[in-house]
C-alpha cells in the first residue's frame, strides 16, 4: 500500500471518529432546529465524506477494498426497507433505507480505514465526546443550563436523558482503554477522572438500562477483558503508586462528585434523588413489575408480539411500526403510546419479518463467534488483536442490553457507533485472515470503477445536503407554528380578534411546513390541539386530517376530526370518522365518550345515557365521559345517578393528580 493510501485512509477515519465526537458534544439551541436532525447530519456527512476521501484517494490504487460477510446484514436491511416502500408506508420506509445505507457505508469504511495502530485516534474521539456531553449534562443538574431544549432533564444535548445515557454507556470500554494503555501517572489520572466523570453523569440521568449495561461493563465484562489481555495493556505493568492512582481517582470522582445535590429544582421535584449516586441507587432498586414506565413498555411490547404474530413472515414494511401499531393495541387502547417500541429487536422482527430475524440471527451468531475467538486467542497476532476487539464487543454489549428497553439503534450518534464497531470488529477480522477467509473478500476494484464510486459519493451527499436542508425548512416552520400557537391559547382572551395576524401567520408556517413535509406527525398535530382551542376548528381539522393522510389508524386524531366537523354542525361527517376510530379501538376511551356526546346533540339523550352506562359499567373511565353523563343524568332527572357521577369524577381527578406527580 502506498503513503498516499494510507494518508487516505487515515484521512478517512478520522473524518468517521470526528463525527463520533461531534454528535453527542453539538445541540441545537433553538426548538427550530430537532435535536436529532442535527445529529442526524453529523453522522451521514461524517460517513459520506469519510467514503469520498476513501474512494478518492484509492482510485489510483491497485488494492481492492474489502468486503466483510457481517455488512451484508444492514445492506438486507436497506433492501427490504427500499422494496417495502412499493407496499407499505412510503415515506417511513424511505427513512429506514437511509439509515441503513448510512449504516452500511460507515461500517464499510470502518472495515477499510481501522487499524490497530488507528485505535487510539478512534478512542480518544468517542471519549471525548462523551466528556463534552457529559459536561453539559452536569451542567443542567448541578446548574439548571437550559441552553438546549429537551423533554426529561438532564439530557446533554440528546431530546431526552435516556438517549444520552445510552450512547454515553456504550463509550466506556473506550475510556477503559486508554486508561489502562496510559503510560504516564498524569495521563493515568487525567483519565480515571475524565472516566469518572462520564459515570458521575450516567447516575444523572437514573436511566435503568444504562445503569445496568454500566454494571455489568464494570463488574463482569472489562475486569474479563484486562485479564484476558494481560500483557498487551500498559495497565500490566503499572508500578503500585499508578494502579492505586488510577483507582483511588476515578472511586474518588464518582464519590466526590456524585454526593453533589443537584441544582435544578425540576430534577429535585422529581424525587429520584438529590445527588448523582442517590438518582443512580434509587433508579436502579425501582426495577420492579409495579413500576408505571416500566408497565407502559410492557404493554407496548405485548401489543407488538400481537404484530409479529399477524405479520411473522414479511412483516408490516419497514419503519411502519408507529402507521401498524393502533389495530393492534390493547383492548381499549386510544392511542399509540409511542413512536418506538423501547425494544429495537420486537420492532426489527415487527417490520422486517423474516429478514428482521435473519439479520438477529446471523448478528448473533458473528458476535458469538468473535467474542469466543477473541477469549480463546490463538498466536501473537490474535494476542495484538485482543484489546481492540475486546473494546468493540464490549460496546455492542452494552449496545445490546439498552435496546432491550429503548431505541438506541435509530439516534444518530449511537447508531454510528453501532457502525463502527460493527466495522472495527469485521477489520480486525480481516488481520485474521487464517481464520475468516470466509467472511472477508477483497472487492472488485479498478480506477475506473473507484471513480464511479467517487462520484456516487458526491452524489449522496448532495442528496443528503438537500434533505437536511428540507427537514430544517420544515420544522423550522412547523415548531415556530406550534410556538406561536400554544402562546395564542395560553393568553387570557385566545378569541381576542386582536390576535387575528398572530393565527394567520399560525395558519401560513403550518401550511408551508406542511407542504414540504407532511410526516411529522410528533409536531404538527399540536397545532391543530391548539387551533381547537380558541375555536378554528376547519383549520384544526385541516391539521389533524393532514396528519390522519400519513397515518390513518390513529385513534385521537380520528376522535379529534369527528369533534371539529361536530362542532361545525356537520353531523355525517363527524359519524363518520366515529366509526373509522370504532373500527380501530372499540373499546377507547375517548371513542365511548365521543359516541355519546354525538347522540345526545343529536337529540338522543335517553339512548346516549343508556351507552353511557354501559361503558362506565364495562370500567372504561374518562373525564368527558363522566361530564357528560353527569350532565345526561341530570337533565332526565336522575339525580341519585349524578351524584354516583359526580363522585367518581372526584375519584378520577384525584387520581389523575396522584399519578402526575
Amino acid at each position: 500500500m502506498t503513503d498516499r493510501s494510507r494518508s487516505g485512509e487515515g484521512a478517512a477515519l478520522a473524518l468517521l471518529a470526528a463525527g463520533l465526537l461531534l454528535a453527542p458534544a453539538l445541540g441545537a439551541t433553538t426548538e427550530e432546529l430537532l435535536q436529532d436532525t442535527l445529529k442526524s447530519a453529523i453522522a451521514a456527512f461524517a460517513a459520506l465524506l469519510g467514503a469520498l476521501v476513501f474512494v478518492w484517494q484509492r482510485r489510483a490504487s491497485g488494492e481492492p477494498p474489502l468486503w466483510h460477510a457481517a455488512l451484508w446484514l444492514p445492506a438486507l436491511l436497506c433492501a427490504y426497507a427500499l422494496g417495502s416502500m412499493a407496499w407499505s408506508h412510503t415515506w417511513l420506509a424511505g427513512v429506514e433505507a437511509v439509515r441503513w445505507f448510512v449504516f452500511t457505508v460507515a461500517a464499510w469504511l470502518a472495515l477499510n480505514t481501522f487499524s490497530r495502530e488507528r485505535l487510539p485516534l478512534l478512542a480518544w474521539c468517542v471519549h471525548a465526546g462523551a466528556v463534552i456531553a457529559s459536561a453539559w449534562t452536569a451542567w443542567q443538574f448541578w446548574g439548571a443550563l437550559a441552553l438546549f431544549p429537551q423533554g426529561p432533564q438532564p439530557a446533554s444535548t440528546f431530546v431526552n436523558r435516556n438517549f444520552f445515557a445510552e450512547f454515553a454507556v456504550c463509550t466506556l470500554p473506550f475510556a477503559g482503554l486508554l486508561l489502562a494503555q496510559a503510560r504516564s501517572v498524569r495521563a493515568t489520572v487525567l483519565l480515571a477522572a475524565s472516566t469518572g466523570f462520564v459515570v458521575t453523569a450516567l447516575c444523572m440521568t437514573g436511566t435503568r438500562g444504562a445503569l445496568i449495561a454500566m454494571w455489568l461493563l464494570a463488574g463482569v465484562v472489562l475486569p474479563l477483558a484486562a485479564w484476558r489481555c494481560g500483557d498487551r495493556l500498559e495497565c500490566a505493568r503499572w508500578p503500585l503508586r499508578q494502579r492505586a492512582a488510577a483507582l483511588g481517582v476515578l472511586v474518588g470522582t464518582v464519590l466526590v462528585l456524585g454526593s453533589i445535590p443537584s441544582g435544578n429544582r425540576a430534577i429535585v421535584e422529581e424525587g429520584y434523588g438529590a445527588t448523582p449516586l442517590a438518582r443512580g441507587l434509587h433508579r436502579a432498586q425501582s426495577i420492579q413489575p409495579s413500576d408505571h414506565s416500566l408497565n407502559v413498555r410492557m404493554v407496548m411490547w405485548r401489543d407488538t408480539l400481537r404484530v409479529i404474530a399477524d405479520r411473522p413472515l414479511g412483516g408490516v414494511g419497514a419503519g411502519a411500526w408507529e402507521s401498524a401499531i393502533p389495530p393492534y393495541q390493547s383492548e381499549g387502547a386510544q392511542v399509540e403510546t409511542d413512536y418506538y417500541v423501547h425494544n429495537e429487536f420486537l420492532q426489527l422482527v415487527a417490520e422486517y419479518g423474516l429478514v428482521g430475524w435473519i439479520f438477529l440471527l446471523l448478528l448473533s451468531a458473528w458476535l458469538l463467534q468473535a467474542a469466543w475467538r477473541t477469549l480463546r486467542g490463538g498466536g501473537p497476532e490474535a494476542d495484538a488483536e485482543r484489546p481492540g476487539r475486546a473494546v468493540f464487543l464490549a460496546s455492542l454489549l452494552a449496545l445490546l442490553v439498552v435496546s432491550n428497553i429503548g431505541f438506541p439503534w435509530r439516534l444518530a450518534a449511537t447508531g454510528l457507533l453501532f457502525a463502527v464497531c460493527v466495522g472495527g470488529l469485521a477489520a480486525s477480522d480481516a488481520r485474521l485472515a487464517s481464520a475468516s477467509g470466509r467472511l472477508v473478500r477483497p472487492l472488485r476494484w479498478s480506477p475506473g470503477i473507484a471513480s464511479v464510486a467517487a462520484l456516487a459519493s458526491v452524489a449522496c451527499l448532495a442528496l443528503a445536503t438537500y434533505v437536511t436542508v428540507q427537514a430544517v425548512r420544515a420544522e423550522s416552520r412547523l415548531v415556530a407554528a406550534t410556538r406561536l400557537a400554544l402562546g395564542i391559547a395560553a393568553s387570557p382572551d385566545p378569541r381576542d380578534p386582536g390576535l387575528a395576524p398572530v393565527k394567520a401567520e399560525v395558519l401560513r408556517l403550518v401550511r408551508e411546513g406542511v407542504a414540504i413535509n407532511p410526516h411529522y406527525r410528533k409536531v404538527t398535530p399540536m397545532v391543530g390541539d391548539e387551533m381547537a382551542r380558541w375555536g378554528d376548528w376547519a383549520d384544526a381539522i385541516w391539521v389533524w386530517e393532514s396528519v390522519l393522510a400519513s397515518r390513518p389508524d390513529v385513534v385521537a386524531l380520528l376522535t379529534n376530526v369527528a369533534r371539529g366537523y361536530d362542532a361545525l354542525g356537520r353531523h355525517e361527517e363527524a359519524m363518520a370518522f366515529l366509526e373509522r376510530a370504532r373500527a380501530v379501538q372499540p373499546r377507547a376511551a375517548s371513542v365511548r365518550a365521543l359516541e355519546v356526546l354525538l347522540l345526545a346533540r343529536s337529540g338522543q339523550e335517553p339512548l346516549a345515557l343508556e351507552r353511557a352506562q354501559a361503558a362506565l359499567a364495562e370500567g372504561i373511565v374518562d373525564d368527558e365521559l363522566l361530564n357528560t353523563s353527569y350532565v345526561l343524568a341530570q337533565r332526565a332527572g336522575r339525580h341519585a345517578l349524578a351524584q354516583s357521577l359526580l363522585r367518581a369524577r372526584v375519584r378520577l381527578a384525584a387520581q389523575t393528580s396522584a399519578s402526575s406527580r
